[in-house]
């Protein structure tokens, strides 16, 4: 019976579907942390009567046909660039982006440049701007040792007060970069994305030019998951997940009927 794998498709389709509102939900307060939605499929049909087909030898044709699906399957889990609200810290290093954009991180072992939303950066003993982790964060921006202030302005402009000094030092500037589609970027985990065929490759710039975001010192970017709409999604994707697996049940009862006729 057809049924029986059906319900099989669709129940695991509906484990995935709640897999990703767990991750939405774990992550709730991840910093600058894009929401993932679980999008789906249906799978081949088999033709038992195809339609467009001749049905008499006077040309008349079937107009609609008999079409039989065998369920569902998980097409793609799509993440929603939409951005979140800031969050104000008061922390010198701590820095978000209004509006389209990422910051350039240098992975370690070689491994390429990653690419983050996630602003709460810190200073390492070389005196470097870097993440928590420790990856530089890119163009390398170095914070002289007898710095007493640093200033970052919403262009990107890193300016520090060397002590006994009375005029700000220019020390670097911050570059950002965009995606033409930033949902096909490869997630790496610890906030971090790498560029792939799909994202395309990314275009540089300076905070504040043509379709780019400006900088906000002293704020972080929250996550932009809604736990009302997860809470929601995870009751629906609960509830299709008890129905497919009462379509199982009844086509093991129809399948014991069967079983039990006698000759």
């Amino acid at each position: 019976m057809r049924s029986l794998h059906i319900g099989a498709t669709g129940m695991l389709a509906q484990q995935t579907n709640v897999e990703v509102i767990s991750n939405n939900i774990a992550n709730m307060n991840t910093t600058a942390y894009s929401r993932r939605r679980a999008e789906f499929h249906d799978l081949l049909y088999q033709d038992q009567r195809r339609v467009g087909a001749n049905s008499s030898d006077s040309g008349t044709i079937v107009p609609s046909g008999i079409q039989l699906g065998l369920g569902v399957k998980t097409a793609s889990v799509y993440r929603i660039s939409e951005h979140g609200a800031l969050t104000r810290t008061n922390n010198t290093l701590d820095i978000a982006i209004q509006g389209n954009g990422y910051f350039q991180i240098e992975l370690p072992n070689g491994r390429g440049t990653g690419y983050t939303r996630d602003g709460a950066f810190q200073i390492s003993a070389d005196g470097q701007i870097v993440t928590s982790d420790g990856y530089v964060v890119q163009p390398g921006i170095t914070i002289p040792e007898n710095a007493v202030g640093i200033t970052i302005n919403s262009s990107g402009e890193v300016w520090v007060k060397e002590d006994g000094q009375t005029e700000l030092t220019n020390v670097g500037q911050l570059e950002i970069v965009n995606f033409i589609n930033e949902s096909g970027m490869e997630a790496i985990g610890d906030n971090l994305f790498i560029e792939t065929p799909a994202s395309g490759q990314p275009t540089q710039d300076v905070p504040g030019a043509i379709g780019f975001g400006t900088i906000l010192q002293g704020f972080l970017e929250n996550s932009n998951v809604n736990i009302v709409s997860e809470i929601t999604e995870l009751v629906s994707a609960q509830r299709a997940y008890e129905m497919n697996s009462k379509i199982i049940t009844t086509a093991d009862q129809m399948l014991s009927t069967i079983n039990s006729l006698k000759s």
